[in-house]
């Protein structure tokens, strides 16, 4: 039987030491209930799947619950963070090439051409997915100590094949173009 998992003691942690107001949720967004975690920052609100997670080591709990709070520090704290994860956290990039960018507000999306594999590396490799997965690890490995599984959960996290910070410029650029020709009360999530 796993054990029982305190995600709120990690979370009150983090956000006593960075001194963050957040809130931490167990029932996941709709769109969101086969995700294991997602930063909402309208609400400032951490969603962990605990459920999806229950029979997962506690590593790995406690990988996507600092995902989680790393993107929440991206986002209300940007000062902290390079121009790179700043406008990478305007975007969403889509496993089928569904994409979307934060516009006042509102997500706007659009659907760019290319294959699940195209699309998973750039999902992988965007600036602030990169460092909330390097973050996590870090984390993870300072609490439980390293191991050839969290490696090996690190490493199905990152990029197969990373890109250079140009390689962003051009896909967010295209997405600025695909919904420039959207008015953003047609397509917003």
């Amino acid at each position: 039987m796993p054990s029982i998992f305190d995600y709120k003691h990690f979370f009150d942690d983090y956000c006593k030491e960075r001194s963050l107001d957040l809130h931490l949720s167990f029932d996941m967004p709709s769109d969101y209930e086969t995700a294991c975690g997602t930063f909402d920052p309208a609400s400032k609100t951490v969603f962990i799947n605990a459920e999806h997670l229950n029979a997962k080591p506690d590593y790995e709990k406690a990988f996507f619950l600092f995902h989680e709070l790393r993107h929440a520090s991206q986002y209300l704290c940007p000062e902290h963070f390079g121009s790179e994860i700043h406008r990478s956290l305007q975007y969403v990039i889509g496993y089928d090439g569904t994409c979307y960018k934060l516009v006042n507000g509102h997500y706007i999306s659009c659907k760019l051409d290319g294959n699940e594999d195209y699309f998973t590396n750039l999902y992988l490799g965007q600036p602030h997915e990169v460092d909330a997965n390097t973050f996590a690890y870090k984390q993870v490995k300072q609490l439980y100590g390293d191991s050839k599984e969290l490696k090996a959960l690190f490493d199905f996290w990152m990029p197969r094949h990373p890109l250079p910070a140009h390689a962003y410029d051009l896909i967010f650029s295209q997405i600025d173009k695909s919904i420039s020709c959207i008015s953003p009360l047609e397509e917003t999530i």
